[in-house]
């Protein structure tokens, strides 16, 4: 039963191979065997493909398996259409549109399971390629935030600075009328004079000022650190946001990429299984030697295209014959003055015929 399946793979005649020696049947179901494992081998790669694109594992099973059934097909298709001749050289060129065909498809069956094979590899390049795109959005996001935040904190300084001014000019104010009052400066008269009493009130009414400074300046900081928090924030908030965008650069062609980095050696021989396994049908039925299932395929289409052949023949000579036989036929009718005198009647009647209706048409038109 499994060998009369893999016949069945095979595209070959069965009918024609159960007349053939058991070996000849063994051959045509290793090639359909051949076959069969090739598209096998086409659903899981191309399943996995597809599971990396739609992430869901019935839609990348359901595609798998109508790649799968195309591979087998067009497999089953050109090994049963190569006909084994006596020139290898004219069997190869019949083959060879399948083998540029098995090419393409190696190359997008074998790069899925390289990525599977080297998935642990691939993972590392792209959380590299991650943390340096994570770093390139926060700069990038941070240009839109940082001058703001720059010239907040510049007006910050700005204000504590009109505070460090003014509490050093009202310190200052304090040494003099202290030392006024000590009669270490100014008048250098010891007590608390006219003198004393004007530079006290001069101190009193900065440090009055200082205070309002350092009451009104304390407020518009306070606003101002208000202002950076909420755009820290909202940067914060950004860069959270477009975060789930870059955890997600996985995709099949941010790992096709990604492999791309891999050394390409192994990607290479994975490259060529594959090449071998998708030209294996058409080797194994190319390096396979003309058999007595050949022999008699050639028989029976040999038999079928000398019946055409004759079908034809006499086709084309019957057509001459009857050919001849009319020409002599009509040319002895054309002597006959019966036939003639009969047709002259008929053509008389027909014009006279056409005369009437052309007569009652115009009639009717008046």
């Amino acid at each position: 039963m499994l060998q009369n399946f893999f016949i069945l793979c095979s595209g070959a005649d069965a009918s024609i191979l159960k007349s053939c020696s058991q070996g000849e049947r063994n051959k045509y179901a290793g090639i359909g065997a051949t076959v069969f494992f090739t598209a096998v081998m086409a659903f899981i790669a191309s399943s996995y493909a597809l599971y990396t694109v739609f992430d869901n594992v019935y839609t990348a099973i359901f595609f798998g398996f109508i790649w799968g059934l195309l591979i087998f097909n067009l497999d089953r298709f050109i090994v049963s259409t190569i006909k084994k001749r006596n020139s290898f050289r004219s069997e190869f060129l019949q083959a060879s549109p399948r083998i540029i065909l098995a090419v393409i498809i190696a190359v997008v069956i074998s790069k899925p399971l390289e990525m599977k094979i080297f998935e642990k590899e691939i993972n590392q390049v792209l959380l590299e390629q991650k943390n340096e795109l994570t770093l390139a959005n926060k700069e990038q996001l941070a240009l839109q935030f940082t001058p703001t935040v720059e010239k907040l904190n510049q007006d910050i300084a700005s204000l504590k600075g009109e505070i460090a001014t003014k509490e050093a000019e009202t310190n200052a104010l304090y040494d003099t009328y202290i030392s006024e009052a000590e009669g270490t400066a100014g008048t250098k008269l010891l007590g608390k004079g006219p003198v004393y009493k004007e530079k006290r009130e001069k101190h009193d009414a900065a440090l009055a000022e200082l205070q309002q400074l350092k009451l009104t300046n304390t407020q518009k900081i306070g606003d101002i650190e208000t202002q950076i928090a909420a755009l820290n924030t909202e940067y914060a908030t950004v860069v959270k946001d477009s975060q789930p965008i870059i955890d997600g650069f996985d995709g099949l062609m941010a790992r096709i990429n990604a492999l791309g980095e891999l050394p390409w050696f192994p990607s290479f021989f994975i490259f060529l299984l594959f090449l071998a396994i998708e030209t294996s049908p058409i080797i194994a039925k190319l390096l396979s030697p003309k058999g007595e299932y050949d022999f008699k395929l050639e028989d029976e289409e040999s038999v079928v295209m000398t019946w055409v052949t004759q079908k034809v023949e006499q086709r084309e000579k019957i057509l001459a014959t009857d050919r001849i036989l009319n020409d002599k036929i009509y040319g002895e009718i054309a002597e006959e003055e019966a036939v003639y005198a009969y047709k002259k009647l008929k053509a008389e009647e027909l014009l006279k015929l056409q005369a009437d209706a052309f007569h009652d048409l115009q009639v009717k038109s008046i």
